[in-house]
């Protein structure tokens, strides 16, 4: 499994995101620029320049017709997925940190951070068809807790909103009154903040990964504790694949740690574990620094993973990865 090495980035990347199709990758970095690449041979399509500041993460719509950034310069911008342009900049008081289509790509759930006295929220905006009719105000805002809000993604039906960060509980929220719904219990939840979540493909279940080195497994609509995985890192990304049962964890230390060890040391691989024995089935190493984003081809056959180092690297896998058994 010679991986492809993907550059373009000048600068740590932050989020990875393929269409449905799983033809086209998107990939986030803090160098302003979004770009979009070719899923099969790592080839760059074309960057979606606007943005400045870093851009934390992104959404494809299902007919990879649109694109929504969100990004340290106060904005999340709507982009033509064809054409790279500038449909619509919503704009905040604070940075823009996570992004979400609902289904049906009629909302989308934007968080905004906490900034100069301001408390973090989350913002829902309708998403017309035609950008001439969009519009800016948000249909819905909720007031955040303390800290950041490192990820918000919709729930069953776009009924709910589930959403993580730094305070390291999750929240689900409805979305017809703004209220919280439930909260994930201090005891079984994660000790420090989440950095990462991602839903299943079938939308039943969740994970969530943290910087008390480990990642957990929820029920979507209980909050019920499914899985635990444990690693030796902190773990800044977390996948599933849509084919096997199994989950990707990607971390690494802190990047203010990363100068005083060596690379062999600082554990950046991306481990795969069993999704349902919780074991370590092996790990796919390659980064000069800790992995910031990872991404599953819906397809279940390669993986993305984007490093502190401005790489992606595209793996597709081997035979073999299909037949592991433990």
């Amino acid at each position: 499994m010679r991986p492809i090495l993907m550059k373009g980035h000048e600068r740590p990347l932050t989020f990875l995101k393929y269409n449905r199709d799983g033809d086209l990758l998107f990939s986030c970095a803090k160098d302003h620029t979004p770009t979009v690449w070719f899923a099969d041979n790592g080839e760059r399509l074309g960057t979606y320049r606007g943005h400045n500041g870093a851009v934390w993460c992104c959404d494809v719509s299902r007919d990879s017709s649109r694109l929504i950034t969100g990004s340290a310069d106060q904005t999340a911008m709507l982009w033509d997925v064809q054409t790279g342009t500038q449909l619509y900049t919503f704009t905040f008081d604070s940075p823009a940190r996570s992004v979400d289509f609902s289904v049906g790509d009629k909302l989308a759930v934007i968080t905004t951070d906490p900034f100069m006295g301001l408390t973090s929220a989350i913002h829902v905006k309708c998403i017309s068809r035609d950008p001439s009719d969009q519009i800016g105000e948000s249909v819905l805002i909720l007031k955040g807790p303390q800290g950041r809000i490192n990820r918000a993604v919709w729930g069953p039906l776009n009924k709910t909103i589930i959403s993580a960060g730094e305070d390291a509980v999750i929240r689900i929220w409805d979305v017809e009154t703004g209220k919280i719904l439930k909260e994930s219990d201090k005891e079984i939840g994660h000790k420090k903040g989440i950095t990462s979540l991602q839903k299943s493909v079938d939308g039943s279940h969740f994970i969530t990964g943290s910087l008390d080195k480990s990642a957990k497994l929820w029920d979507i609509r209980t909050l019920t504790l499914i899985k635990n995985y444990t690693t030796e890192r902190p773990v800044n990304a977390v996948t599933m694949s849509p084919l096997l049962n199994h989950v990707v964890l990607g971390g690494g230390q802190d990047a203010s740690a990363v100068t005083t060890t060596d690379h062999r040391a600082g554990k950046f691989e991306a481990k795969f574990y069993d999704k349902i024995l919780t074991e370590e089935i092996g790990g796919v190493k390659g980064h000069f620094g800790p992995i910031n984003a990872l991404a599953f081809n819906p397809d279940g056959k390669s993986f993305a993973s984007g490093g502190e180092d401005g790489y992606v690297r595209l793996h597709h896998f081997d035979h073999d990865y299909f037949n592991i058994k433990i």
